[in-house]
C-alpha cells in the first residue's frame, strides 16, 4: 500500500483518498436515504452509521403535513428539489448494489459522521449531486483545494447548463430556507 500511497500524494489528496479506498476495499451497505445528503450505513459489525455527506447541501424534503401541504412557492420549490435530490442519491446507490466507501472527515453537531462518499465504481457522490443541479457547494465546510476545485467545477457547469435548482428561478439555497423556518 506505500507505494500506491507515494503515487498518490504526487496527484493530490483526492487521489490519495481514492487509492485508498481501492486498496483497503471496505464497503458499507446504505440502509436508508434520509435526503438529498444524508444516509445510514452498516459497518462491518452491522453498526448502523448516520452519515453526512461532507462539502455539500442538498435542497430539503417536506417532512411534515403542513410542509407537504404547502402552497407557498418558496417551500414548493425546495420541497420539489429536495425530493429529487434524494430520489437520485437512491437510485445512484442502488446503480452501486447499495454499497459505498466512505472518508470521514469529521463528526457534526448531529454526532453523524460527515464522509466523503464514493461508490463502486469510485465516483464521488458529491460531485455527481453538484454537477447535476441537485445540491450546492457548502463552502463554508470546504477546507480542502482539491475537493474545492471539483465541486466548484462541477457547481459552475451545473450553472451554466441550467441544470436542476439552476433552471428555477424561485430556488433558494437550502441553508437560506432552513434559515427563515
Amino acid at each position: 500500500m506505500s507505494a500506491f500511497k507515494d503515487i498518490a500524494i504526487a496527484i493530490g489528496r483526492i487521489g490519495l483518498r481514492f487509492i485508498e479506498t481501492l486498496v483497503d476495499k471496505q464497503t458499507y451497505e446504505v440502509v436508508k436515504v434520509y435526503d438529498g445528503d444524508s444516509i445510514t450505513v452498516l459497518n462491518s459489525n452491522e453498526d448502523k452509521l448516520k452519515i453526512r455527506l461532507a462539502y455539500i447541501d442538498a435542497p430539503e424534503i417536506a417532512r411534515t403535513t403542513e410542509q407537504k401541504k404547502s402552497r407557498k412557492h418558496i417551500d414548493k420549490s425546495q420541497f420539489k428539489w429536495g425530493a429529487e435530490a434524494k430520489e437520485r442519491l437512491e437510485e445512484l446507490i442502488a446503480e452501486s448494489d447499495g454499497k459505498v466507501s466512505l472518508t470521514i472527515i469529521g463528526k457534526d453537531r448531529y454526532d453523524r459522521n460527515v464522509c466523503e462518499v464514493r461508490l463502486a465504481d469510485g465516483s464521488f457522490v458529491q460531485e455527481v449531486l453538484v454537477k447535476e443541479g441537485l445540491a450546492l457547494v457548502y463552502r463554508p465546510y470546504v477546507k480542502d483545494e482539491e475537493v474545492s476545485k471539483i465541486l466548484e467545477a462541477a457547481e459552475a457547469n451545473a450553472k451554466r447548463y441550467k441544470r436542476g435548482i439552476w433552471k428555477d428561478p424561485k430556488f433558494i439555497p437550502a441553508w437560506e430556507f432552513r434559515s427563515q423556518k
